[in-house]
């Protein structure tokens, strides 16, 4: 990575399973969308596609061919069931604790999600770490979500940041393939459920267990180099 110049380094946080345990509860939440809507989808398949935007999701799992008018209302359905378990969603440990520790050694810390603008206000409040946290997107950002880059270049932009002077954490491969469009490296977490195999087979440069071991290794880290660098 070359520097641009400006001075300014920053760290790009996905948020649903990387700082937020949401990711099994939103694989429920499709799966009963889906049956809603007649579609006998295994979870498990759902999981894997968990991390990519709703419309990529559906595409996914469902096919090219597909009515757009269903493809809307199984994501708005999807939407309103996760809603009811806002209450329940928990911060993984550490999840503050490493924001804060980023802003501190003078990262600009932003949160690339693609969750609505309602959901991510609410996820904000479960992580509670607002005083480390320069910027943040919603779905309302990006014209295509991932595994397309487009939140990631709304989350450079709302953190003022260069794709050479930042680092990616996220926990699917959708995240590293849409890091790996716009040349950031990407530190990947299992603790979304994917495993470090396929987090590394996806280009993951390296891979921690969840944000406290990232926090326990931050100074040995890509955090750590990025940090460090002239």
């Amino acid at each position: 990575m070359s520097s641009s110049g400006n001075g300014k380094r920053g760290v790009l946080f996905d948020v649903d399973g990387t700082l937020v345990d949401s990711n099994y509860l939103h694989a429920v939440c499709w799966w009963q969308a889906f049956r809603r809507m007649e579609h006998d989808v295994p979870m498990s398949a759902i999981h894997r596609g968990i991390g990519m935007g709703g419309d990529k999701l559906v595409e996914h799992l469902l096919g090219e061919d597909r009515n757009k008018e269903e493809d809307e209302k199984l994501d708005s359905t999807h939407g309103a069931i996760f809603s009811t378990w806002w209450p329940s969603l928990r911060a993984f440990d550490g999840a503050g604790d490493l924001l804060k520790a980023c802003a501190g050694k003078d990262l600009t810390v932003v949160l690339a999600s693609s969750a609505s603008e309602a959901e991510l206000g609410f996820l904000r409040t479960v992580i509670d770490a607002d005083s480390a946290i320069s910027g943040a997107t919603s779905s309302g950002d990006a014209d295509a979500s991932k595994p397309s880059p487009d939140i990631l270049e709304a989350a450079l932009e709302s953190g003022g940041l260069d794709a050479a002077d930042t680092v990616f954490v996220g926990d699917s491969v959708w995240d590293v393939k849409a890091a790996s469009k716009l040349s950031i490296p990407t530190i990947g977490l299992t603790c979304g459920g994917t495993s470090e195999a396929e987090l590394r087979e996806a280009g993951a440069e390296e891979v921690y267990e969840d944000p406290r071991a990232l926090l326990a290794a931050l100074d040995s880290s890509l955090l750590g180099t990025l940090i460090s660098r002239n």
